[in-house]
């Protein structure tokens, strides 16, 4: 459940309290959890042509806010013997949200290290920050040319999560750049992909094996996130094939990991990849908060232990994977299961409860799921600012904090594939991560290479 699906409780009147909301059980969860060494934030950058006005932007990210005022609230203060953690709403920003850090030598990786190193605080609304830094110019380009501009959002992900802000971003681009910024329609689905969901196929592979983790590369000295942007070509698929773009996706992760774990002599064991999935919808009226509900997509140690990986066994992978995601995309279950929202019931004061979550996170450390692969897909906004142009890429990034200690994130834009992967320093280093970007795009291509024929683009 997000923050917008629980009634708010307002005394109205002159000096009253502010309206306050529950934790929903996402919220209290990661509340439970957080570590100062590893923040738990999203972070999204958008490049723009052009660099958008400096008031202007801020009106309209402000006045986006308002039109979403579930993104406006801070954790509300409390004794310690409280039964329930609660946002508190508020009726616009505490701190100044909008920044323009001033140019520098490699602006564009400082501003990434802040997504990752410094989340915005849960005590002032809202939990996020924009900061707007100019574009390197590219070369070729001629002195006083305009570089364009980076929006890089940091959010707190203890509150929100990346499609909700992106929604929040869309509304902004539309009232500065007065162009609709209305969501595009869902991608149609193949016949062969469009049926009703099956069940979890018999030969499914059991969930209760410890997964892999991933292998220990050359770990840093800091504590913290690392991370790797890149731009590759979204991957092409068979027409009429039954599987997705995110099957590709899903299968380059699981064979990346496989052959990283196998370089650093780990033992063959089962991969479990963690999806998110997001069922709300993308206008106005899409629920502002942590919105998706997780899914472990599973592989058994033998079905990933080939070493060459022919178009035929590449094929036959992607269908089993194919069959199990459409299968677990169906399935209702809590956003992060049943015994998630017994945890957080109300019940005992919210600091024992902390203590008993971090307990058994802790004790399950090893049944975590090897990595998450979260596909935002095609980004569905113009996101048109105007006299700043189009949006022409979009990455992400979700925490990536130990026992997994590796994400993966893609969006697309404007035909081209962005991905983004963010590790714990505590675990691999930046050289790591280029040859982890480098399996994955192997991989990917070979994905494209299943059947000879007609191609399409891709679809999520």
């Amino acid at each position: 459940m997000t923050a917008l699906e629980h009634p708010a409780r307002r005394a109205d009147g002159p000096g009253r309290p502010p309206a306050r909301v529950p934790f929903p059980v996402v919220d209290e969860v990661s509340r439970h959890c957080l570590q100062e060494e590893e923040p738990e934030t999203v972070h999204i950058e958008v490049h723009l042509p052009g660099t958008p006005d400096r008031e202007r932007l801020k009106a309209a990210f402000i006045e986006a806010l308002r039109r979403h005022p579930r993104i406006l609230m801070r954790e509300a203060k409390g004794p310690w013997y409280r039964r329930r953690y609660e946002w508190e709403l508020t009726d616009g920003p505490d701190t100044e949200v909008v920044t323009f850090p001033p140019p520098e030598p490699d602006a564009l990786e400082r501003a990434r290290e802040r997504a990752l190193a410094e989340a915005p605080p849960l005590s002032a609304s809202p939990p996020i920050r924009l900061e707007v830094v100019a574009a390197e110019p590219g070369s070729g380009a001629r002195p006083g040319e305009d570089p364009g501009a980076v929006l890089f959002l940091t959010i707190n992900h203890t509150a929100l999560d990346g499609p909700a802000c992106l929604r929040v971003l869309a509304t902004a681009a539309e009232l500065y750049g007065g162009r609709d910024n209305s969501p595009a329609a869902p991608p149609s689905r193949t016949p062969e992909s469009a049926g009703a969901a099956p069940l979890l196929p018999p030969d499914a592979p059991s969930g209760w094996s410890p997964p892999a983790r991933v292998a220990q590369g050359s770990p840093e000295p800091s504590p913290g996130n690392g991370m790797l942007v890149a731009e590759l070509p979204v991957p092409r698929r068979p027409k009429g094939s039954p599987f997705t773009v995110n099957d590709q996706l899903m299968v380059a992760t699981a064979l990346m990991i496989v052959h990283w774990n196998r370089e650093h002599g780990a033992r063959p064991k089962p991969v479990r990849i963690t999806m998110p999935v997001d069922d709300r919808p993308r206008d106005a009226t899409m629920p502002i908060g942590n919105g998706t509900r997780l899914v472990e997509v599973p592989f058994t140690a033998d079905e990933l232990a080939q070493r060459d990986w022919t178009p035929e066994a590449i094929r036959d992978l992607l269908r089993r994977t194919s069959d199990r995601t459409r299968a677990l995309k169906a399935l209702a279950r809590p956003q992060l299961g049943h015994g998630a929202r017994l945890l957080t019931s109300p019940v005992l004061p919210v600091t024992l409860r902390a203590a008993v979550t971090r307990g058994l996170r802790r004790a399950a450390a090893p049944w975590t799921s090897t990595t998450l692969l979260s596909n935002i897909g095609r980004i569905p906004y113009a996101l048109d600012f105007g006299d700043a142009g189009r949006a022409h890429a979009v990455w992400f990034s979700a925490p990536a904090r130990l026992p997994r200690g590796l994400t993966v994130t893609t969006a697309s834009t404007a035909g081209r594939l962005h991905l983004a992967l963010r590790w714990s320093r505590t675990l691999l280093s930046q050289g790591d991560g280029a040859h982890l970007r480098d399996l994955f795009e192997h991989y990917l291509h070979a994905t494209e290479d299943t059947v000879t024929g007609t191609t399409e683009e891709g679809r999520k």
